[in-house]
């Protein structure tokens, strides 16, 4: 096994440390031959996102809006049903945890394209842990890049509670098994 150290990310092979979190990666051998439409990947781990994780991700990204990180404005401005005087959570950050997930979930590793059609179902709330599910609903050989395909992924994040908080689809370039 290689150790190396970056950062604060610690190197194992293919398990690492990051932020005092252990995890391991999972093989990324997926080719587009490998993929088929109708194939299902599930995180198999979920994030717990804290309120801290969302006012450093919005201030860091310059998102200025106070629901995310001033709870006496929320208190004040979203006192109803469904926020309950509650901080929202970054639909930004909501969406790249969903993405991160998947692809780790799925284990390909392409060049993300684009994204189509997203939506966002439902609010989150810190303490709100999210997980990810995608399948492949699209597959095509790419025009523009031999040795390639092109794979669509309908890709949704749930709550702890199985709720929908955010439904996509990636657009991912897939590099093709000898490319």
């Amino acid at each position: 096994m290689q150790a190396g150290l970056s950062g604060s990310h610690w190197r194992l092979g293919k398990t690492y440390m990051a932020s005092s979190v252990l995890f391991t990666m999972p093989q990324t051998s997926s080719y587009y031959e490998d993929l088929s439409v109708g194939q299902r990947f599930s995180s198999s781990v979920g994030r717990t996102v804290f309120d801290v994780d969302n006012a450093w991700f919005s201030l860091l990204t310059l998102n200025s809006n106070q629901i995310h990180f001033n709870e006496e404005y929320t208190r004040v401005h979203l006192a109803g049903e469904p926020f309950n005087g509650r901080l929202l959570v970054n639909g930004a950050l909501t969406l790249g945890l969903v993405i991160g997930l998947s692809v780790t979930a799925s284990g390909v590793q392409g060049i993300m394209l684009g994204l189509e059609d997203v939506r966002f179902t439902h609010p989150v709330f810190g303490g709100d842990t999210i997980y990810a599910e995608a399948e492949v609903s699209e597959m095509r050989e790419s025009s523009s890049r031999r040795g390639f395909g092109v794979v669509k992924f309908r890709t949704r994040g749930y709550n702890q509670r199985g709720e929908t908080v955010v439904e996509f689809i990636r657009v991912v370039l897939v590099p093709k098994r000898g490319s």
